[in-house]
């Protein structure tokens, strides 16, 4: 079994084996003509279930037809052009090879001792991004593994930083379409079921800062302590971006932590046209982005940047087989002290490959095209009889809802809009998400597929509108 060791023995099997691997990867990306084939639960199932995981077959080449079976057939295919569901991007080639490389080597990123070069590349370009928003001198941060990790580790440093001697008087304020995370964060932090106060947004879906002036000022009434803003860079419903730099100043005003949750947004960073849309993060204490969603990188690659390094010192702790604390002082960098994570992949690579390829000018240009690409939609959207579009996108996000011309009812239109969704997920011709609107169903485009056009979104909307309408007319049927 020593044969599949990854070693100097073996550097010539390993070459062959991902050489194999990349090659049937590559087939399966070109010959793709669909995001999904519509494979249900109950077709796979048995397909998996009846693996015996104690009879290894003992040769990658079948290894690879197996698998070929159970996932690469099947699989949602987020490079494709008619996959608009959720916040996956299609990923770039040099963070792909950066993939393999950190898979290869598997430096984990804990301390120095474990890691060297990596260790430095990743505090490279924690002060790049940091540099990017605009954080100041003494901002810091570290990759973590995405978005609800990065807002923990940021409400975990603004609850320790919070002036209070009871954590049930805590309270966190984001916007009513904030992402899940923050609720999650707070229990996850040993608060209280009302601890997060959900402030109302307006017609563009943007936390209303008079909302939130009125509930700041509540809780300073009822002797209750402000712990934390999350301000949203980039809703995950609506892509909208909260009014940053008004919070910022009610932020100071009222002495509370600024957390900016711009997991989504954070492609404006490198935007080449639309930075301005973000303005006002610099002043926030917190940023969580997500290079995985906006800067085209594979799963995982994520951080948590702040304005002042010094309050990470509350995710630090020292063990004497890891870091002990003399390594402070002797100037040994060991991410472990800025981390919630021990053992951490070196994901880094992937956002350093693609800098160094393609500059962040390029990864810039790629996000404003499918920021234009929505805005595209939005007119195609709005133009459109048959359906009803929400906001107009700050980002790459479009929310409708298709609207029959015969039909008032607006539960039947649920029904229509939610059979459509299954009906087209089913088919495996396109893939789009959906959520709620003032209690009703929705659907959502989320694009950030430069390669997707609007004709696809126009034979998409042509698509949904079918299924819908053939759902309306077999329940007329059934009626009579």
């Amino acid at each position: 079994m020593r044969s599949h060791l990854l070693n100097d023995a073996t550097a010539e099997q390993y070459r062959r084996s991902v050489t194999e691997g990349v090659e049937r990867v590559a087939a399966k990306l070109a010959a793709t003509d669909r995001p999904f084939t519509g494979v249900t639960v109950d077709a796979l199932s048995p397909r998996i279930d009846e693996i015996d995981l104690d009879k290894p077959l003992h040769d990658t080449a079948a290894v690879l037809d197996e698998l070929e079976d159970v996932y690469l057939r099947d699989a949602v295919y987020f490079h494709h052009p008619r996959y608009l569901a959720h916040l996956n991007c299609p990923v770039v080639i040099p963070a792909v090879l950066g993939e393999a490389v950190l898979s290869a080597v598997n430096s984990s990123l804990d301390t120095w001792d474990q890691s060297a070069g990596g260790t430095l590349i990743e505090r490279k370009l924690i002060d790049w991004t940091c540099a990017r928003i605009g954080l100041g001198p003494a901002a810091d941060g570290v990759f973590t593994s995405g978005g609800t990790q990065s807002n923990l580790q940021a409400l975990l440093l603004a609850r320790e930083e919070a002036k209070t001697d009871s954590f049930a008087k805590l309270r966190i304020f984001a916007s009513e379409v904030s992402h899940f995370s923050v609720k999650k964060s707070a229990k996850l932090l040993g608060l209280g079921p009302d601890a997060v106060v959900s402030v109302p947004v307006d017609h563009d879906k943007r936390m209303q800062t008079v909302a939130l002036a009125r509930e700041l000022e509540r809780c300073a009434k009822d002797g209750l302590a402000p712990m934390a803003v999350v301000a949203t860079g980039g809703t995950t419903d609506f892509g909208s971006i909260d009014p940053l730099p008004e919070i910022a100043g009610l932020c100071e005003q009222y002495g509370v932590w600024m957390h900016v949750d711009a997991a989504y947004g954070c492609g404006l960073l490198a935007s080449l046209k639309y930075r301005d849309r973000i303005a006002g993060i610099e002043r926030a204490d917190s940023v969580t982005v997500d290079y995985h969603k906006s800067f085209f990188q594979p799963v995982s690659s994520s951080a948590v940047l702040v304005r002042d390094a010094a309050t990470l010192r509350h995710a630090t702790y020292h063990a004497e087989y890891l870091n002990p604390r003399r390594m402070v002082q002797e100037r040994i960098p060991n991410q472990v002290d800025k981390s919630l994570q021990t053992t951490r992949r070196f994901d880094a690579l992937k956002l350093w490959m693609t800098l160094r390829v393609m500059g962040a000018d390029g990864i810039g240009e790629l996000f404003d095209e499918v920021c234009d690409l929505a805005a595209e939609g939005w007119k195609l959207l709005a133009a459109d009889p048959r359906y009803d579009v929400v906001v107009k996108p700050s980002l790459s996000t479009l929310v409708f809802r298709y609207i029959p011309a015969a039909v008032t009812d607006p539960a039947e239109i649920d029904r229509a809009n939610l059979y459509a969704r299954k009906a087209l997920f089913a088919s495996g011709d396109a893939v789009v998400a959906g959520t709620k609107v003032a209690g009703r169903h929705y659907l959502k485009f989320t694009l950030l597929n430069p390669e997707t056009t609007t004709a696809d979104i126009a034979a998409v909307l042509d698509l949904i509108a079918g299924h819908a309408e053939q759902y309306l007319g077999e329940s007329l049927d059934r009626a009579s």
